[in-house]
């Protein structure tokens, strides 16, 4: 569990402590997110690949941050407020953290140490910025904001680790 994301706690949107591990066994797509992003009409973009992958183990979490550019002034509440009311999220939005700098979140921390996670030392360089994670809590991939949560690439990369688990329906 030591090179998994499952040793994480993390805050849900409204205060509650989450461990991780309840997502055993789903391939997870996490995003740091921001409400005042040019990048932020992704949101869109991840409820359709969360509608999508719906019958599948396949999950979004998503991490707001305010550390690029001050884009997300909101709390935690009004997050999930514009979240709900704009985008009618069907995925998790956790409470606001730190992906970078002296604060940084442990989950984040670890997803952008390659010592840690075993496969990438990248850590997000803007908001939308997306890590890919198998069915076992391990990093094996991320992509950069300007990837589109509804590109094939993302999509490709999903279906062949759930065919590797001999779950995947057709499409």
């Amino acid at each position: 569990m030591e090179n998994t994301v499952y040793q994480f706690r993390v805050r849900t949107g409204f205060g509650a402590e989450v461990q991780l591990d309840a997502f055993k066994d789903k391939v997870l797509l996490i995003v740091n997110t921001a409400s005042q992003c040019g990048f932020t009409s992704q949101l869109k973009e991840l409820v359709q690949l969360k509608t999508f992958f719906d019958d599948e183990p396949f999950e979004i979490l998503a991490f707001p941050s305010n550390d690029f550019g001050a884009q997300e002034p909101l709390n935690d509440e009004e997050i999930q407020k514009f979240c709900e009311t704009e985008f009618q999220t069907n995925f998790p939005v956790f409470s606001k953290l730190k992906v970078r700098g002296a604060n940084i979140h442990p989950l984040f921390s670890f997803l952008s140490d390659k010592k840690r996670n075993g496969f990438t030392g990248v850590s997000p360089k803007w908001n939308f910025h997306k890590y890919l994670v198998n069915h076992k809590g391990e990093v094996i991939d991320f992509f950069y904001p300007f990837t589109k949560p509804n590109s094939s690439k993302i999509k490709k990369k999903i279906r062949k680790i759930l065919a590797e688990m001999g779950v995947l329906r057709s499409f």
